[in-house]
């Protein structure tokens, strides 16, 4: 090979690279999917994932609102039944035709033993075939949202699931394994090509894809970087391509870079704080013979005791807008005339103490993740600072959310931090997930303390059926003025979205944080 031949060649093989690398996405993030089962854990970084592959029946629009994905429309025919015609020509990966028999079989998956996703599911009566393409849900009791409720709930492929040992999902507070945790099958615009669990995950385009995908990105990398430095680094180097979250103390300096810019925008997601207030003897405290999360006293003292401007000053930066409600603007039934907190108050706090039979304060530890929210463990060791100053010594032990989460759900805590994001929009999915008196049926599924009041219970039944919507908007209210006076749990914060992008990157953010590939496009060099 001659020297022009050898310089062809060469400008050949750049130009492939580059027009691969054009198509190429790397994305990192602080965690990773912890399974590719769709029914395995209701987090929405997991779902945000899995959601690239697998698909629902209802899903969402780049304005949140409700779409057709596996449903191509819906109504009612009964107050308690609803109609779902299906998609029709819809493949699974493997090429097996997509039918109402593995809508059957994903909607009793999902409800089934070791699913994390049955809080939607628990108002079910009963899925019944009516044709290849078309369902009938009839629930329990008249429930208008059911069309958003279900916009979480993954449709599998009955044949594969059931050749491949994963009948049943992966159950993440046991360990248990199966195939759906390490090889998909979805609908959805994008396949599992690759799969190493916290490390790197690649997708490629589904060439058989039954709808438009947008974007121009063939293959999608993604990696878990958990150090924030590492993953800053790694955006302005150019190593990666998408990265989040960006750390509040960075966002400037990535805006400064010449290749990448932080897109910033309002999350719907609530930081809280959870008490177990079920045992009669906490599990990691040092008060024996009692719970003392059990008295009101106590729940209130630890929130007045919490600076929350402070953390938001110092440990956010600014980026987080303190709540005193368990939803945030922009989720059915919020109200800002609710939407206030009690009075950082120590003095105050000391004194419900006292009153309480604590005067001296106890020991209890804290459960929170290092690696899920933004700034999760500083925020929880700023919670501690605040809580010393009311003889409160938090144990605190923070961990990566693969083993946090796990333990959490086991209900394996005394006093644990969670961030929910409303899936539907709405109060309900809040009230029925986080507040309502945890049962076998999945309501209250991660109420993971235990909180419980009758009267929220029937609020939240009457809610979920009402549909007129003046009193549904009234009994909301009602509702939270019960839990807000309980001090059922105590509400942090919304933090802000920021994640740091390639400016040869376009995506759409959405407010629920779920990054789609399919709006994914990359320009060339």
């Amino acid at each position: 090979m001659n020297f022009q031949q050898k310089l062809i060649a060469a400008s050949v093989l750049a130009l492939v690279s580059a027009l691969a690398g054009a198509q190429t996405v790397r994305i990192a993030n602080q965690g990773d999917a912890l399974s590719l089962d769709p029914h395995s854990l209701n987090e929405s970084l997991q779902l945000s994932v899995t959601q690239n592959v697998y698909e629902t029946l209802t899903g969402r629009n780049k304005d949140l609102s409700l779409a057709p994905l596996l449903a191509t429309s819906w109504k009612q025919t009964s107050p308690t039944v609803w109609r779902f015609e299906l998609r029709k020509g819809v493949q699974f990966h493997d090429g097996t035709p997509f039918t109402a028999d593995d809508v059957v079989f994903s909607f009793a998956r999902a409800a089934g033993e070791g699913s994390d996703m049955n809080s939607y599911t628990n108002d079910i009566k009963e899925v019944r075939k009516v044709g290849d393409h078309a369902i009938d849900i009839e629930t329990k009791a008249p429930f208008p949202i059911l069309p958003d409720v279900i916009s979480q709930v993954a449709m599998m492929s009955k044949k594969w699931c059931e050749a491949n040992g994963a009948a049943r999902p992966v159950d993440r507070r046991k360990g248990v394994e199966n195939t759906a945790s390490f090889k998909a099958n979805g609908t959805g615009p994008f396949r599992v090509r690759e799969r190493q669990p916290d490390v790197r995950t690649t997708f490629v385009r589904n060439g058989t894809y039954w709808g438009k995908i947008e974007g121009n990105v063939q293959d999608v990398i993604f990696t878990k970087i958990g150090n924030p430095s590492t993953r800053v680094a790694a955006l302005l180097s150019g190593e990666v391509d998408v990265m989040e979250p960006v750390p509040v103390q960075d966002v400037a300096r990535v805006n400064a870079s010449s290749n990448a810019k932080v897109i910033v925008g309002p999350e719907l997601r609530t930081i809280f704080l959870g008490m177990d207030q079920k045992r009669d003897e906490l599990l990691y405290s040092s008060v024996k013979g009692k719970n003392p999360f059990k008295d009101k006293r106590v729940r209130q003292a630890f929130y007045q005791a919490i600076d929350i401007e402070g953390i938001k000053r110092t440990v956010m930066r600014g980026a987080s807008r303190p709540t005193g409600l368990m939803v945030g603007p922009g989720i059915n039934g919020w109200t800002d005339a609710q939407d206030k907190r009690l009075p950082y108050d120590t003095e105050a706090a000391k004194k419900l103490m006292t009153e309480a039979g604590y005067p001296q304060g106890f020991e209890v530890s804290m459960n929170c993740p290092n690696d899920r929210y933004v700034n999760d463990a500083q925020i929880c060791q700023a919670v501690a600072a605040s809580l010393a100053k009311i003889n409160v010594k938090i144990n605190l032990v923070a961990e990566t959310k693969g083993t946090y989460f796990p333990k959490i759900l086991r209900r394996d805590t005394s006093f644990y931090m969670l961030g929910w994001t409303p899936s539907t929009y709405d109060s309900h999915n809040a009230l029925n997930a986080l507040m309502a008196t945890p049962d076998a049926s999945g309501t209250g599924q991660f109420n993971l303390g235990a909180y419980s009041n009758p009267k929220v219970d029937a609020l939240t039944k009457q809610i979920q059926g009402e549909t007129d919507m003046a009193k549904r908007t009234a009994l909301i209210k009602e509702v939270f003025t019960v839990h807000t006076d309980d001090v059922g749990h105590l509400p942090l914060h919304q933090q802000s979205l920021a994640w740091g992008v390639s400016k040869k990157v376009t995506l759409t953010q959405l407010a629920d944080n779920f990054m789609f590939f399919k709006w994914m496009s990359v320009k060339g060099d």
